[in-house]
């Protein structure tokens, strides 16, 4: 199965700046939303260590850019060998797969894998959770404080208004002090429990936060997990011409 958008909360840069209690779940989901949108570019290498049952261990890496002001991003694989060249490439609402081999380009949705792995394309792409859920209820009961191992957090649980998104509900964990995403449970229509998330660190960059080690659990195919690591991160400008065919045709030359 695929996992959740994820890699980005995974990629995302959440900013200072949150209030330490949000009166409602709209309030709480439209702050994290401003503090996730990026102002710059954002460059990093993506390693995925994916464990599956009966299969042992894979890993992946990958360079990865992303621009929110355009709507764009843009995956390069760097290993395994077998993969290596191959791309992803987000512009607008068109998402496309390149194949160094054969140097063709195939339209692809937000649930298509990436290299195989439990993530997928719309996890790399910057979405708003206001424009894609709703609270499930709102008001003062609708947050509630729980611990999470020993971080005081907000738990509070939203559900889809939009048919583009693979979850139709979710529930968060986020932190007491400053709304940084912890835990996220995503489940199927019929209420069945499919992946868990967990966030375990962030790096601070710039006067940012920015999600450096996850943990993805599949919860359907029991076993089965990967855990994101992030390095290397630069929030320089990228070139306009990098989130383009032609660039990953170049790097095939």
């Amino acid at each position: 199965m695929n996992y959740i958008r994820r890699i980005i909360i995974i990629m995302c840069v959440i900013g200072y700046g949150l209030p330490t209690y949000a009166q409602t779940v709209t309030e709480l989901m439209s702050k994290i939303d401003s503090a996730m949108e990026l102002n710059s570019d954002i460059t990093a290498r993506v390693q995925l260590t994916q464990q599956r049952v009966n299969q042992g261990t894979r890993v992946l890496e990958m360079v990865y850019r992303r621009r929110d002001t355009a709507d764009a991003f843009l995956i390069v694989m760097m290993a395994p060998e077998i993969d290596k060249g191959n791309g992803y490439l987000k512009s607008g609402d068109n998402f496309w797969m390149y194949r160094k081999n054969t140097r063709t380009f195939q339209h692809i949705n937000r649930d298509e894998s990436i290299g195989g792995t439990d993530a997928n394309a719309g996890d790399f792409e910057q979405k708003k959770l206001i424009e894609l859920y709703k609270p499930a209820k709102e008001g003062l009961d609708a947050i509630k404080k729980e611990t999470l191992g020993r971080i005081p957090a907000y738990k509070f649980e939203i559900k889809a208004k939009s048919s583009t998104v693979k979850y139709p509900k979710k529930v968060y964990w986020v932190r007491q002090d400053n709304g940084l995403p912890l835990k996220e449970e995503s489940y199927s229509l019929s209420g069945t429990l499919m992946a868990t998330n967990y966030y375990l660190s962030y790096a601070s960059i710039d006067n940012h936060f920015i999600v450096n080690r996850a943990l993805f659990i599949d919860e359907f195919e029991k076993g089965n997990k990967t855990v994101m690591s992030l390095s290397e991160v630069s929030l320089k400008p990228i070139d306009a011409s990098v989130f383009s065919k032609a660039y990953l045709e170049n790097l095939s030359k």
